[in-house]
Protein backbone atom coordinates (compact mmCIF):
# COMPACT_ATOMS: atom_id res chain seq x y z
CA UNK A 1 0.00 0.00 0.00
CA UNK A 2 2.93 2.35 0.62
CA UNK A 3 1.27 4.03 3.62
CA UNK A 4 2.48 3.97 7.21
CA UNK A 5 1.27 5.82 10.29
CA UNK A 6 2.92 7.86 13.02
CA UNK A 7 0.85 8.26 16.19
CA UNK A 8 2.04 10.54 18.99
CA UNK A 9 0.81 10.71 22.56
CA UNK A 10 1.39 11.45 26.21
CA UNK A 11 -0.79 9.88 28.90
CA UNK A 12 -3.78 9.52 26.57
CA UNK A 13 -4.96 6.30 28.25
CA UNK A 14 -8.18 4.92 26.77
CA UNK A 15 -8.08 7.53 24.02
CA UNK A 16 -4.81 6.08 22.73
CA UNK A 17 -6.17 2.53 22.85
CA UNK A 18 -9.16 3.61 20.73
CA UNK A 19 -6.78 5.34 18.31
CA UNK A 20 -4.58 2.25 17.95
CA UNK A 21 -7.52 -0.11 17.52
CA UNK A 22 -8.95 2.04 14.72
CA UNK A 23 -5.59 2.18 12.93
CA UNK A 24 -4.76 -1.51 13.39
CA UNK A 25 -4.46 -3.45 10.11
CA UNK A 26 -4.85 -0.36 7.93
CA UNK A 27 -1.18 0.52 7.44
CA UNK A 28 2.03 -1.18 6.40
CA UNK A 29 3.59 -0.06 9.69
CA UNK A 30 2.45 1.89 12.73
CA UNK A 31 4.94 3.78 14.87
CA UNK A 32 3.80 5.14 18.22
CA UNK A 33 5.96 7.90 19.73
CA UNK A 34 5.59 8.42 23.46
CA UNK A 35 6.51 11.63 25.28
CA UNK A 36 7.10 10.40 28.81
CA UNK A 37 3.75 8.73 29.57
CA UNK A 38 3.25 7.19 32.99
CA UNK A 39 -0.07 5.45 32.24
CA UNK A 40 1.20 2.38 30.41
CA UNK A 41 0.71 3.83 26.92
CA UNK A 42 3.93 2.26 25.68
CA UNK A 43 2.86 -1.28 26.53
CA UNK A 44 -0.66 -0.69 25.21
CA UNK A 45 0.85 0.27 21.85
CA UNK A 46 3.18 -2.75 21.73
CA UNK A 47 0.33 -5.14 22.49
CA UNK A 48 -1.54 -3.72 19.51
CA UNK A 49 1.33 -4.25 17.10
CA UNK A 50 2.81 -0.77 16.97
CA UNK A 51 6.52 -0.04 17.00
CA UNK A 52 7.26 2.18 19.99
CA UNK A 53 9.68 5.09 20.17
CA UNK A 54 10.18 6.55 23.64
CA UNK A 55 11.57 10.07 23.57
CA UNK A 56 14.55 10.96 25.74
CA UNK A 57 13.16 12.82 28.74
CA UNK A 58 16.32 14.94 28.94
CA UNK A 59 15.14 17.02 25.97
CA UNK A 60 11.94 19.13 26.12
CA UNK A 61 8.92 17.40 24.61
CA UNK A 62 7.03 18.89 21.67
CA UNK A 63 4.56 17.32 19.26
CA UNK A 64 6.85 18.37 16.42
CA UNK A 65 9.78 16.52 17.96
CA UNK A 66 7.62 13.42 18.44
CA UNK A 67 6.42 13.44 14.83
CA UNK A 68 9.98 13.82 13.57
CA UNK A 69 11.09 10.89 15.71
CA UNK A 70 8.31 8.68 14.40
CA UNK A 71 9.04 9.64 10.82
CA UNK A 72 12.75 8.97 11.35
CA UNK A 73 11.92 5.45 12.57
CA UNK A 74 9.91 4.81 9.40
CA UNK A 75 12.85 5.95 7.27
CA UNK A 76 15.43 3.74 8.97
CA UNK A 77 17.10 1.24 6.66
CA UNK A 78 16.03 3.06 3.52
CA UNK A 79 12.46 1.71 3.68
CA UNK A 80 10.73 5.09 3.55
CA UNK A 81 7.02 4.74 2.69
CA UNK A 82 5.53 6.83 -0.09
CA UNK A 83 2.96 8.37 2.26
CA UNK A 84 2.60 8.75 6.01
CA UNK A 85 -0.55 9.40 8.01
CA UNK A 86 0.12 11.46 11.11
CA UNK A 87 -2.33 10.98 13.96
CA UNK A 88 -2.62 12.42 17.44
CA UNK A 89 -3.20 9.80 20.11
CA UNK A 90 -6.57 11.31 21.07
CA UNK A 91 -7.99 10.83 17.56
CA UNK A 92 -9.80 7.91 15.92
CA UNK A 93 -9.28 7.31 12.20
CA UNK A 94 -12.52 7.00 10.28
CA UNK A 95 -13.34 4.17 7.81
CA UNK A 96 -12.56 4.97 4.19
CA UNK A 97 -10.34 7.97 4.91
CA UNK A 98 -7.03 6.45 3.82
CA UNK A 99 -8.48 5.17 0.54
CA UNK A 100 -10.06 8.55 -0.22
CA UNK A 101 -6.96 10.57 0.64
CA UNK A 102 -4.62 8.24 -1.25
CA UNK A 103 -6.76 8.42 -4.37
CA UNK A 104 -6.77 12.21 -4.19
CA UNK A 105 -3.01 12.60 -3.74
CA UNK A 106 -2.23 10.14 -6.51
CA UNK A 107 -4.62 11.93 -8.86
CA UNK A 108 -3.23 15.39 -7.95
CA UNK A 109 0.58 15.42 -8.13
CA UNK A 110 0.82 19.06 -6.96
CA UNK A 111 -0.96 18.21 -3.69
CA UNK A 112 1.34 17.30 -0.82
CA UNK A 113 -1.12 17.03 2.09
CA UNK A 114 -4.66 15.75 2.27
CA UNK A 115 -6.70 16.30 5.40
CA UNK A 116 -10.41 15.84 5.97
CA UNK A 117 -13.19 16.41 8.41
CA UNK A 118 -12.13 16.23 12.06
CA UNK A 119 -15.00 16.21 14.53
CA UNK A 120 -15.22 16.13 18.29
CA UNK A 121 -16.12 12.70 19.64
CA UNK A 122 -18.09 14.08 22.59
CA UNK A 123 -19.23 17.62 21.70
CA UNK A 124 -22.11 17.50 24.21
CA UNK A 125 -19.95 16.84 27.26
CA UNK A 126 -18.94 20.47 27.67
CA UNK A 127 -19.14 23.86 26.01
CA UNK A 128 -15.37 23.66 25.52
CA UNK A 129 -15.68 20.47 23.48
CA UNK A 130 -18.38 22.14 21.36
CA UNK A 131 -16.03 25.05 20.73
CA UNK A 132 -13.35 22.61 19.56
CA UNK A 133 -15.85 20.94 17.25
CA UNK A 134 -16.56 24.31 15.61
CA UNK A 135 -12.83 25.01 15.40
CA UNK A 136 -12.23 21.84 13.38
CA UNK A 137 -14.98 22.72 10.86
CA UNK A 138 -12.85 24.57 8.32
CA UNK A 139 -13.64 25.19 4.62
CA UNK A 140 -13.26 22.43 2.04
CA UNK A 141 -10.79 22.85 -0.82
CA UNK A 142 -7.26 24.14 -1.23
CA UNK A 143 -6.11 25.74 2.00
CA UNK A 144 -3.06 27.29 3.61
CA UNK A 145 -2.67 24.97 6.60
CA UNK A 146 -3.86 21.82 8.34
CA UNK A 147 -3.95 20.31 11.81
CA UNK A 148 -2.03 17.41 13.30
CA UNK A 149 -3.95 14.67 11.50
CA UNK A 150 -2.98 14.47 7.83
CA UNK A 151 -1.77 12.25 5.00
CA UNK A 152 1.46 13.60 3.48
CA UNK A 153 3.95 12.71 0.76
CA UNK A 154 7.11 11.65 2.54
CA UNK A 155 9.43 12.92 -0.19
CA UNK A 156 8.18 16.47 0.32
CA UNK A 157 8.43 16.18 4.10
CA UNK A 158 12.05 15.07 3.76
CA UNK A 159 12.81 17.88 1.32
CA UNK A 160 11.75 20.62 3.76
CA UNK A 161 13.43 19.03 6.77
CA UNK A 162 10.36 17.83 8.67
CA UNK A 163 8.72 19.67 11.54
CA UNK A 164 10.40 22.39 13.57
CA UNK A 165 10.95 20.73 16.97
CA UNK A 166 11.30 24.08 18.76
CA UNK A 167 7.60 24.89 18.34
CA UNK A 168 5.34 24.00 21.29
CA UNK A 169 2.23 24.55 19.14
CA UNK A 170 1.36 25.60 15.61
CA UNK A 171 3.97 23.30 14.10
CA UNK A 172 1.61 22.07 11.37
CA UNK A 173 0.79 25.52 9.88
CA UNK A 174 4.50 26.40 10.04
CA UNK A 175 5.35 23.24 8.10
CA UNK A 176 2.66 24.15 5.57
CA UNK A 177 4.27 27.58 5.08
CA UNK A 178 7.51 25.91 4.01
CA UNK A 179 5.74 23.34 1.84
CA UNK A 180 3.75 26.01 0.02
CA UNK A 181 6.91 28.06 -0.47
CA UNK A 182 8.36 25.00 -2.21
CA UNK A 183 5.40 24.97 -4.61
CA UNK A 184 3.19 22.32 -3.00
CA UNK A 185 -0.56 22.50 -2.32
CA UNK A 186 -2.50 21.70 0.88
CA UNK A 187 -6.03 20.33 0.47
CA UNK A 188 -8.93 19.70 2.82
CA UNK A 189 -11.25 17.06 1.45
CA UNK A 190 -14.97 16.66 2.01
CA UNK A 191 -14.48 13.30 3.74
CA UNK A 192 -14.56 12.12 7.34
CA UNK A 193 -11.00 11.77 8.63
CA UNK A 194 -10.87 11.55 12.43
CA UNK A 195 -12.84 11.84 15.64
CA UNK A 196 -11.00 13.93 18.22
CA UNK A 197 -11.42 13.83 21.98
CA UNK A 198 -10.44 17.20 23.42
CA UNK A 199 -11.55 16.05 26.88
CA UNK A 200 -12.01 19.65 28.02
CA UNK A 201 -14.46 19.91 30.90
CA UNK A 202 -13.00 22.76 32.97
CA UNK A 203 -12.56 26.47 32.37
CA UNK A 204 -8.88 26.22 33.32
CA UNK A 205 -8.26 23.74 30.50
CA UNK A 206 -9.86 26.07 28.00
CA UNK A 207 -7.79 29.00 29.31
CA UNK A 208 -4.48 27.12 29.03
CA UNK A 209 -5.31 25.90 25.53
CA UNK A 210 -6.12 29.46 24.44
CA UNK A 211 -2.89 30.72 26.05
CA UNK A 212 -0.97 28.11 24.06
CA UNK A 213 -2.66 29.42 20.91
CA UNK A 214 -1.53 32.97 21.66
CA UNK A 215 2.02 31.73 22.21
CA UNK A 216 1.89 29.94 18.85
CA UNK A 217 0.68 33.03 16.99
CA UNK A 218 3.46 35.15 18.47
CA UNK A 219 6.06 32.59 17.46
CA UNK A 220 4.50 32.26 14.00
CA UNK A 221 4.84 36.00 13.41
CA UNK A 222 8.45 35.95 14.62
CA UNK A 223 9.27 33.22 12.09
CA UNK A 224 7.15 34.04 9.03
CA UNK A 225 5.35 37.30 9.73
CA UNK A 226 7.02 39.30 6.99
CA UNK A 227 5.30 39.85 3.61
CA UNK A 228 4.16 38.20 1.49
CA UNK A 229 3.30 35.35 3.91
CA UNK A 230 2.39 37.42 7.00
CA UNK A 231 1.89 34.14 8.82
CA UNK A 232 -0.09 34.71 12.03
CA UNK A 233 -0.13 38.51 11.67
CA UNK A 234 -3.93 39.07 11.48
CA UNK A 235 -4.49 36.83 14.51
CA UNK A 236 -1.75 38.52 16.52
CA UNK A 237 -3.10 41.98 15.69
CA UNK A 238 -6.53 40.98 17.05
CA UNK A 239 -4.98 39.52 20.20
CA UNK A 240 -2.91 42.62 20.89
CA UNK A 241 -5.82 44.96 20.18
CA UNK A 242 -8.55 43.21 22.17
CA UNK A 243 -6.44 41.55 24.85
CA UNK A 244 -3.75 44.17 25.54
CA UNK A 245 -4.33 47.66 24.10
CA UNK A 246 -8.00 48.03 25.03
CA UNK A 247 -7.46 47.02 28.69
CA UNK A 248 -4.50 49.42 28.90
CA UNK A 249 -6.56 52.24 27.36
CA UNK A 250 -9.32 51.66 29.93
CA UNK A 251 -6.85 51.71 32.82
CA UNK A 252 -5.27 54.91 31.49
CA UNK A 253 -8.71 56.46 31.04
CA UNK A 254 -9.71 55.65 34.60
CA UNK A 255 -6.89 57.88 35.78
CA UNK A 256 -8.71 60.76 34.10
CA UNK A 257 -12.39 59.94 34.61
CA UNK A 258 -14.48 57.14 36.14
CA UNK A 259 -16.61 57.24 32.97
CA UNK A 260 -13.82 55.33 31.26
CA UNK A 261 -15.15 52.22 33.01
CA UNK A 262 -17.98 52.22 30.50
CA UNK A 263 -15.49 51.13 27.87
CA UNK A 264 -15.66 47.61 29.29
CA UNK A 265 -18.97 47.37 27.42
CA UNK A 266 -16.93 47.02 24.24
CA UNK A 267 -16.49 43.31 24.96
CA UNK A 268 -20.19 42.52 25.48
CA UNK A 269 -20.89 44.58 22.34
CA UNK A 270 -18.45 42.43 20.40
CA UNK A 271 -20.11 39.28 21.72
CA UNK A 272 -23.50 40.61 20.62
CA UNK A 273 -22.13 41.51 17.19
CA UNK A 274 -20.78 38.00 16.65
CA UNK A 275 -24.04 36.45 17.88
CA UNK A 276 -26.11 38.59 15.52
CA UNK A 277 -23.86 37.52 12.63
CA UNK A 278 -24.73 33.88 13.29
CA UNK A 279 -22.29 32.54 15.87
CA UNK A 280 -23.82 30.36 18.61
CA UNK A 281 -23.96 32.35 21.84
CA UNK A 282 -21.21 30.30 23.49
CA UNK A 283 -18.89 30.79 20.51
CA UNK A 284 -19.55 34.54 20.53
CA UNK A 285 -18.73 34.69 24.25
CA UNK A 286 -15.64 32.48 24.34
CA UNK A 287 -14.03 33.70 21.12
CA UNK A 288 -14.20 37.22 22.54
CA UNK A 289 -12.96 36.20 25.98
CA UNK A 290 -10.16 34.12 24.44
CA UNK A 291 -8.20 37.28 23.64
CA UNK A 292 -7.21 37.51 27.32
CA UNK A 293 -5.55 34.07 27.69
CA UNK A 294 -4.16 34.46 24.18
CA UNK A 295 -2.58 37.75 25.26
CA UNK A 296 -1.09 35.91 28.23
CA UNK A 297 0.39 33.41 25.78
CA UNK A 298 1.91 36.20 23.68
CA UNK A 299 3.52 37.74 26.78
CA UNK A 300 4.79 34.31 27.84
CA UNK A 301 6.47 33.88 24.44
CA UNK A 302 8.07 37.34 24.63
CA UNK A 303 9.29 36.75 28.20
CA UNK A 304 10.78 33.37 27.35
CA UNK A 305 12.45 34.76 24.25
CA UNK A 306 13.89 37.71 26.18
CA UNK A 307 15.30 35.34 28.81
CA UNK A 308 16.32 32.76 26.19
CA UNK A 309 14.50 30.24 28.33
CA UNK A 310 14.29 26.59 27.29
CA UNK A 311 11.22 25.16 25.54
CA UNK A 312 8.34 24.35 27.89
CA UNK A 313 4.96 22.91 26.93
CA UNK A 314 1.69 24.59 27.80
CA UNK A 315 -0.52 21.55 28.46
CA UNK A 316 -4.26 21.59 29.00
CA UNK A 317 -4.94 17.87 29.67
Amino acid sequence: MGVSAVIIGRNEGARLIACLEAARGRFDRIVYVDSGSTDGSQQAARVRGAEVVELDMGTPFTAARARNAGFARLCEGGKTPEFVQFLDGDCILQPGWIETALAFLRANPAAVIACGRCRERYPDRSVYNRLADIEWDTPIGQTKACGGDMLIRTGALLAVGGYDPTLIAGEEPELCVRLRAAGWQIWRLDAEMTLHDAAMTRFGQWWRRAARGGYAYAQAVAMHGRPPERHGVPELVRIVGWGMLLPLMILAGLALTPWAALLVLIWPAQMMRRWRKGDPWYQAVFVTLAKFPEAQGVLTYLWRRLRRAPIALIEYK
